[in-house]
């Protein structure tokens, strides 16, 4: 085991994916790609940079829901951070958070640092729910949580991402049970009927 773990690794580090050793033994993966042949993604055992670059493993949100959406500060939909702040308000002392991961990949509207992202995040919106550094959420290079999200689901969620402020719902157990699009404000029934019919 612990020769493949150390293959796996020198492997890793050629794709530029890490591998974090959780204390039970198990691999967690980060980075801007995943081997090909590789076993499906565990959403919990993903490790993701902060806002403030530091590593936050996803595991600290197992037993919660969660709802992932990728973010942009120029966006015709960025004043939806309103109400993904409001849901986070509403749920959170039920077991239920949101994730935003800031992505540049649509129009070139987040361009900004991520301490940019994180002063127009808390000043314009006083959001407080955890953000992420910036992510790929398209293309070849798109990050592990988005090859989870948008290829190893079922069929009803399962697809590329098309705009800013897409929205996966993951149940307690990391699995993603809905998705919804641009469109679709936070606060929509749909998306809280969603959350509430999944709240631990």
């Amino acid at each position: 085991m612990k020769e493949f773990l150390t293959g796996l690794a020198v492997a890793a580090a050629a794709l530029g994916t890490v591998i974090v050793m959780g204390s039970s033994g198990n691999a967690d993966i980060s980075g801007a790609c995943v081997m090909a042949g590789q076993p499906d993604i565990d959403f919990h055992k993903l490790v993701m940079k902060d806002i403030d670059g530091k590593d936050r493993k996803l595991s600290e949100f197992e037993g919660k829901a969660v709802l992932v959406v990728n973010t942009a500060s120029n966006c015709g939909f960025t004043s939806q951070y309103e109400g993904l702040q409001k849901l986070a308000d509403t749920y959170g002392k039920r077991g239920f958070t949101v994730l935003g991961f800031p992505s540049n990949d649509f129009g070139g509207q987040e361009p900004g640092t991520e301490q940019e992202i994180k002063r127009f995040c808390e000043e314009r919106f006083q959001v407080t729910f955890p953000m992420f550094a910036k992510v790929k959420v398209t293309g070849d290079t798109k990050d592990p949580l988005y090859m989870f999200l948008t290829e190893q689901t079922s069929g009803d969620v399962r697809g590329p991402v098309r705009w800013n402020f897409t929205k996966f719902l993951v149940n307690p157990k990391g699995e993603v049970v809905d998705r919804f699009g641009s469109m679709t404000k936070p606060m929509d029934s749909d998306v809280t009927k969603a959350i509430e019919a999944i709240l631990p």
